[in-house]
């Protein structure tokens, strides 16, 4: 498997070369793309368990990995929370990493604040990015503000810091003291001053108000280029600051479809409603899992079960207006859902998505027609119930993908003559004539080419 997942390595590098312009030096790149850091336009997102991804749970363990997440192609580094945890109220025996008890601080189960700046630094070596959890809509239940400064809370009827939601180990913030405001600003330009990372992945951002990221998201990006993803979808987000959303209800669309109880052409009415909703330029994220669809939705194993998964990625990573997300362990694949609140470490041994997922990601990074505002056009072909294609353009590169979401052989014809001539399937690097012969895609199948 090594070997195999090595000679996969250098054919994916190639890619820069054949078919597709190379990047730019990075004194010809400009800053900022459609308003958003130009680093993130072809890039992808990998989210690290900190907690689980090793047996020490540690960040000089998970240092260890990164030369291998290098090699697949990973271009930027979500930690999640790696702030201290309240011990008030506590879940399970370690506790919720979003139930934080101090902003400006590591969780010394993870290790020391010069160890995170090491990692940081390590990353930045390796020509990647970081971006770090981070935890506004509320606190752990033993934040020293609690006590310090009690106003800087919802009050419940009780007199007592609100919970959230029914989130029993943390309390609610409140948004309407400027002076919590300003301190949660400050402390998340602590962590750009001192550790140098590159955004924010912002928790629950769908429920603080637009007024504070207007007033937040401007003043950190004036530091650095900075990146910032919110949990949420709603409109107001992107409005408010943030590059980019979860594409949430994309994901519930591809559960139903890969459950066949909707027509592969269900992605088209998310599309549509994506296109009427967001500002033109919103990027989202696209993804088969991640933390919470992992423990508490068994995502992908269970959403995505074997074969299933994969035209369901590729779509994650070819996709328009598009940032992809891989998950702790899905390279492995670790087919489980993880603990949430307790130990209980994954295990990388086979790798066998690997090479897929470094083909796909090494095309996004050096293939302008993946960059997350290259053209999208959706290709007719085969029966619309069980195959989405489409392809991908910008400046004189062209990608074609064509995806079988469903349990049965189909058959596509490329009627359109614009659509034939010399390609390159990325997964064999085998040089294909495309013309109107019928082909046929296998089960849960996916194929994508690269015009010549």
């Amino acid at each position: 498997m090594r070997n195999l997942y090595f000679s996969f390595l250098a054919i994916a590098l190639t890619l820069a070369t054949i078919g597709c312009q190379p990047n730019k030096t990075e004194a010809e790149v400009p800053e900022r793309t459609d308003g958003h850091p130009t680093w993130i336009m072809q890039g992808n997102i990998y989210e690290v368990n900190i907690r689980q991804y090793t047996p020490e749970g540690t960040l000089n363990a998970f240092a260890k990995h990164l030369d291998r997440l290098q090699k697949m192609g990973v271009q930027t580094i979500w930690f999640m929370p790696i702030n201290p945890i309240s011990k008030v109220d506590r879940k399970g025996s370690l506790g919720s990493y979003y139930a934080v008890s101090d902003y400006c601080k590591i969780n010394p189960e993870f290790g020391t604040l010069a160890d995170f700046k090491n990692v940081v630094k390590a990353i930045h070596d390796r020509g990647m990015k970081v971006i770090i959890d981070w935890v506004p809509n509320h606190t752990g239940a033993d934040h020293a503000w609690l006590k310090n400064h009690p106003d800087f809370y919802v009050q419940g009827k009780d007199g007592k810091a609100a919970v959230a939601f029914d989130w029993a180990d943390v309390r609610q913030l409140n948004f309407k003291n400027p002076v919590m405001q300003d301190s949660m600003i400050n402390a998340m330009k602590y962590w750009v001053k001192e550790t140098d990372i590159d955004g924010f992945r912002c928790d629950v951002a769908w429920n603080v108000p637009a007024g504070f990221w207007k007033k937040s998201i401007p003043q950190l990006k004036k530091m650095k280029n900075m990146f910032f993803l919110a949990e949420g979808d709603s409109t107001y987000l992107p409005k408010s600051g943030f590059d980019a959303v979860y594409g949430w209800h994309m994901f519930k669309m591809m559960e139903k479809i890969a459950k066949g109880d909707r027509p592969a052409f269900g992605l088209d009415s998310i599309v549509a409603e994506n296109a009427k909703m967001y500002p033109k330029n919103t990027i989202q994220l696209y993804f088969t899992s991640n933390h919470d669809e992992n423990s508490w939705n068994h995502a992908d194993f269970g959403t995505f079960p074997k074969e299933v998964h994969a035209p369901f990625a590729v779509f994650t990573q070819t996709m328009q207006n598009g940032v992809p997300l891989v998950y702790s362990g899905q390279e492995e694949p670790v087919l489980r859902a993880l603990k949430f609140f307790d130990k209980d470490p994954m295990s990388f041994k086979e790798f066998k998505r690997a090479a897929f997922y470094t083909t796909l990601q090494d095309l996004r990074k050096n293939c302008k027609a993946l960059a997350a505002n290259a053209a999208f056009a959706k290709v007719k072909t085969g029966d619309p119930k069980a195959v989405y294609a489409y392809t991908r353009e910008k400046d004189g590169a062209k990608i074609l993908v064509l995806l079988n979401f469903s349990k049965t052989p189909q058959n596509l014809q490329l009627s359109d003559p614009k659509l034939h001539g010399k390609v390159t399937d990325i997964f064999t690097q085998k040089t294909l004539e495309l013309d109107a012969k019928t082909r046929t895609l296998p089960a849960w199948g996916y194929a994508v080419y690269r015009y010549n």
